[in-house]
């Protein structure tokens, strides 16, 4: 058996969605699994092992019919017998339909769900992994959500490790924190950056309190700018630069606590089960963190992020 999944969004959406992926597993041990994906987010399955292949979609994009054209060649060529979808859009409804898939599942109530031959309710107001996994109802299968979970390869954990010993924390554990500098966000007009000047308050305040436990700031290519300011001001603060999200899930387990926004590593850090605080500006918690109390939400009273004060973000850090 043959079984396609159509993921848009960014690499927070796939990790959302890996729980679904691995109870398909699950379901059908002898089935091979693909994914199609936005090319921003292929590399968040190296954290994944129920996914055999990774394609790539550009499902925002204005796709030509050349594009169209060549998505079908691939799709036809391996001759699925299942697609599980998230785009609710009627052209990707209409993609599937013309795969001439014999199953496709989707949401009912999308603009693409005339194309499905089995519709599953879509529930907004519930944890967007939880929503994404109500899909499996479409094959029968009524399977308890068992939240996030990921499969960070031996050679990351090794990196970390070895990273951790470099900047003296291997230890004494840390605090890391990710400032979540998301272009794409920034694109949309959502902004979830939290001002530098907030981000030293607290800092400075961790170290004050517990100033046997080193702070490491997550840089990755979209948070060169955010870091290097901050750590024109907060000398003492250390930083790591994964390369992959696999290295970066692997730093995420080994530290005490997580400060990040709203942002792909949020998820991992949930995923890994470490103790997480995370800031919000815009968007809704309740959907996007699940009910625990290893992770905690700070949000915002207006939606802005920037408007979350220092203090605000300290109560939760120091369990006031």
């Amino acid at each position: 058996m043959r079984i396609l999944a159509l993921v848009p969004g960014g690499i927070g959406d796939q990790v959302l969605f890996f729980p679904t992926l691995d109870d398909l597993k699950q379901a059908y041990p002898q089935a091979q699994i693909s994914v199609v994906v936005e090319p921003r987010a292929k590399g968040a399955y190296r954290v994944c092992k129920s996914v055999s292949e990774v394609l790539s979609y550009d499902f925002k994009d204005r796709n030509s019919l050349a594009d169209w054209g060549n998505f079908l060649g691939v799709v036809r060529e391996r001759e699925f017998d299942i697609v599980l979808s998230l785009g609710q859009r009627w052209t990707v409804g209409l993609l599937l339909w013309l795969t001439g898939i014999p199953k496709r599942v989707g949401y009912a109530g999308s603009g693409g769900a005339t194309f499905l031959t089995d519709a599953v309710p879509l529930k907004t107001e519930q944890y967007a992994a939880e929503m994404y996994h109500d899909l499996l109802q479409g094959l029968g299968l009524n399977l308890p959500f068992k939240g996030l979970a990921i499969n960070v390869p031996k050679s990351d954990i090794s990196w970390a490790e070895t990273t951790q010993q470099q900047l003296g924390v291997k230890d004494t554990g840390y605090i890391l924190i990710h400032g979540g500098s998301s272009l794409l966000a920034q694109q949309k007009g959502i902004d979830k950056i939290y001002p530098v000047e907030k981000w030293e308050m607290i800092i400075q305040d961790m170290q004050q309190q517990q100033p046997n436990l080193p702070v490491v700031v997550v840089k990755g290519p979209e948070d060169e700018a955010w870091v290097d300011q901050l750590t024109q001001s907060c000398r003492d603060v250390k930083v790591t630069t994964p390369g992959d999200i696999g290295k970066l899930a692997a730093m995420i387990a080994a530290a005490n606590l997580m400060v990040c926004t709203d942002s792909a590593p949020m998820h991992l850090a949930v995923a890994v089960g470490t103790y997480t605080i995370a800031l919000f500006g815009p968007t809704d918690p309740e959907k996007l963190l699940p009910k625990s109390d290893r992770v905690m939400a700070v949000k915002s009273r207006t939606g802005k992020i920037a408007d979350l004060s220092p203090e605000d973000v300290l109560k939760k850090v120091w369990g006031g």
